[in-house]
Formats: structure tokens, sequence, C-alpha cells
């Protein structure tokens, strides 16, 4: 039984140092970054957001106050055994993430789908990826005047992604994780980022026209790569009240990554 106990550790050792060492020279924890950069220098790409801010901010505070007035005391109770005297402040920040991750799973879902679509198409249309969008969508033709979003026309194809509860209590069932202070958030964020970051291509898969088996090889073969994007984008979206500007950004480095992807190929 020890040698079995001792070889399944060992297998995990490995398996978690191969990942992190995917993680860190794939260098695609660093295109959430870049998209915070892109977005801020490229104004074109701030209409989809403005157009959804005020409903989305509604949202966000709708959700906050639900967490606090259910959630707060009990998760204090807990963290008293575990964080001692600054319980009150380590819970407040606790139950402003989980807000923040709760309020970008639903504005994702029912408010933001079409603004993130065209976000990230916009994004493809400013690194010159014209004919990669049009697999998806009508491109209008370049003009004076006439911006990265203004050239995007109507969808060919249905939007690329959908509410699914499967999500939603994953990401319940995996909430407690940050009651362990440091280790436990860090853990949450790994165990999220691997999940979020092929969800964050679902467009680029979706104009590649490729199907579900392509889509997995392709993940499969850059785990690493994405686990490394996912974690940098879920970390960004966890900051409470800054949430839904950085599902914006994230969604543009996802997109600058494409392009760099679409360039290689050339």
């Amino acid at each position: 039984m020890s040698n079995h106990i001792k070889d399944a550790a060992i297998a995990e050792a490995k398996s978690v140092r191969a990942a992190s060492e995917g993680v860190l020279k794939s260098g695609a924890y660093l295109y959430p970054f870049k998209g915070i950069i892109f977005f801020a220098t490229h104004k074109d790409l701030w209409g989809p957001f403005t157009a959804r801010a005020g409903r989305t901010i509604s949202l966000g505070l709708g959700v906050t106050s639900f967490m606090f007035f259910f959630t707060y005391v009990p998760q204090m109770a807990i963290m008293a055994f575990t964080s001692g005297p600054i319980a009150a402040i380590s819970a407040a920040v606790l139950v402003l993430s989980e807000s923040a991750t709760l309020t970008n799973i639903f504005s994702r879902s029912f408010l933001c789908e079409d603004a993130l679509i065209d976000t990230f198409d916009g994004t493809l249309i400013a690194r010159q990826q014209e004919s990669l969008v049009a697999q998806g969508r009508q491109v209008k033709p370049q003009s004076a005047g006439r911006d990265a979003v203004a050239r995007l026309g109507k969808l060919f194809s249905k939007p690329f992604s959908k509410f699914k509860p499967q999500v939603l209590l994953r990401s319940l069932l995996y909430l407690p994780l940050n009651m362990i202070p440091v280790v436990g958030t860090v853990l949450y964020i790994a165990v999220q980022g691997k999940r979020v970051g092929p969800g964050l291509h679902a467009r680029y898969f979706q104009l590649k026209g490729w199907d579900s088996v392509q889509r997995d090889e392709w993940v499969a073969k850059n785990r690493g790569a994405y686990t490394g994007l996912g974690i940098a984008a879920f970390a960004l979206e966890m900051i409470p009240f800054a949430s839904i500007i950085f599902s914006f950004t994230n969604t543009v480095g996802a997109s600058l990554w494409a392009a760099d992807l679409e360039k290689a190929l050339e």
C-alpha cells in the first residue's frame, strides 16, 4: 500500500512539474496583461463595454449585496479559526472576490455575450485578421472614419457560449477553498484557471470551424498555455469591483493570442 501511495505521489509531482513548466514556457499567461494595454490604447474597442457597463454594474451590486447579507457572517465565523483577529476583514475580502466571480459568470452568460464577441472580433480586425473574422460574420470594407468594431457586420453563427448550470455549481463547490488563507486561494485560482483558459478561445475555435474533437486535441496539445492564460485571467477577474472591465480586457488578450497564432501559420 505504501509503495502505491509513494508512486502516486511521485506521479502527481511529475504532473504538476510538467504543467508548471508548460505554463511558464508558453508565455500565454502574459496575454491578459497585454489585453489591458491594448484595450486602454484602442478606444474603438470601448464601445461594447460602455454599452453594457450600466446593467453589469447593477448586476454586480445586486450579487454583492446578496452575498454579504447571506454569506458574510457564516464565513467570518469559520475564518475566525484560520485568520484570527483579522477574520472580519478576511471574510469581507473573500465575499467581494466571490461576488466578483459570480457576477462575471452571470454577466458573461446573460448580459455581455454579444459584447464580448464584438470585442474579440474587433481585436482580430485591429490585428489585420479580417479573413478569420469573415468565417463567422460579415466584415464591412475599411473606409475613412470606420474603426475596427464599426466594421463588424451580422453574425453567421450562433453565439459561442450559453449559461451552463454545472459551471456555476462547480464554482460554488470550489469556493470554500478560499477559506484556507493564501494556499486555498492559490489552489482555487489554479483549478478555475485550468477550466477558464480554453473557454477564452471558444470564439477562436468557432471561427476556425473546429469540432469538439479538433478543439480538445488542440487544447490537450497546448494544455500548459491554456492553463497559464486561464490562471492569469481568472485572477484578474477575482479583483473586487474590477471583474467587469477585466472580462473585456481578458477577451482582448485572448484575441491577441489568437491573432499571433494565425500569424505564425502564415
